[in-house]
């Protein structure tokens, strides 16, 4: 499939125009953003890894009956996807409390959530990505009542899936972050990636972080982080 014109690009993907309206190229960049793109860096490679684990992981989810943008892989760093309206809320998941969390409710980092925990973020730089309740997500008409069940559906029944997966390869899921778009039929559909950009993997051995945290927090040895998540993956399927 041939890429035509730049169409947007973000943080870590460019998106192209192709032949077919209804498609879009996605093309996975090799750029690392932090704090709301405060701290940049670049890891080369690790755009494709992202490609790949994205491309392995949202497979999976379709075996399993959650309906995504992915069409194919294109190439090492590319992804043929359905052009989608993307929702601007940023959906969170989480089973063990770290990060942000820790900060805003004094929850004691590492501990294991009770039970799986849904948040909002409303997908907007230049406020920062604010937390969202379901009411200001009414408020700002970003999505209808129902709309916004079916995200914590969504993000649950995704969590479910994986857990069990990453549990089964010695990782465990920690949280998460997943976007959803509407295709041209209204229907919502799993959209952007999935991949140690968007999770946090911690080892269940040795509580080693293989995602983005270690850009984050200057760890170093990001691209050797997912490199270990793809093999892993990739080990386990064959399995």
């Amino acid at each position: 499939m041939k890429k035509l014109g730049l169409l947007y690009e973000g943080k870590g993907k460019r998106l192209y125009k192709c032949e077919d309206d209804d498609l879009l190229v996605s093309e996975f960049k090799d750029d690392l953003t932090a704090f709301n793109a405060q701290k940049k860096g670049n890891e080369n490679g690790k755009g494709a890894l992202n490609c790949q684990i994205s491309t392995e992981l949202f497979r999976l989810l379709e075996k399993n009956g959650i309906k995504t943008h992915l069409v194919e892989t294109l190439s090492d760093n590319e992804q043929l996807v359905k052009k989608v309206e993307i929702i601007p809320i940023e959906v969170v998941v989480r089973n063990i409390a770290t990060g942000s969390l820790t900060k805003r409710l004094g929850i004691k980092d590492g501990m294991i959530l009770p039970f799986t925990l849904v948040e909002f973020y409303y997908k907007d730089d230049d406020l920062g990505d604010p937390i969202l309740n379901d009411e200001h997500c009414l408020l700002l008409d970003l999505a209808s009542e129902s709309e916004l069940e079916e995200l914590k559906r969504l993000g649950r029944e995704i969590n479910s899936i994986l857990k069990g997966f990453f549990l089964k390869r010695g990782l465990n899921l920690v949280d998460f972050k997943v976007e959803f778009g509407k295709d041209k039929d209204g229907n919502i559909l799993l959209s952007d990636e999935i991949s140690p950009d968007s999770c946090r993997f911690w080892d269940i051995e040795t509580n080693e972080k293989l995602d983005k945290d270690r850009f984050r927090q200057g760890l170093g040895n990001v691209k050797v982080a997912y490199e270990e998540v793809l093999k892993r993956i990739l080990e386990g399927n064959d399995q």
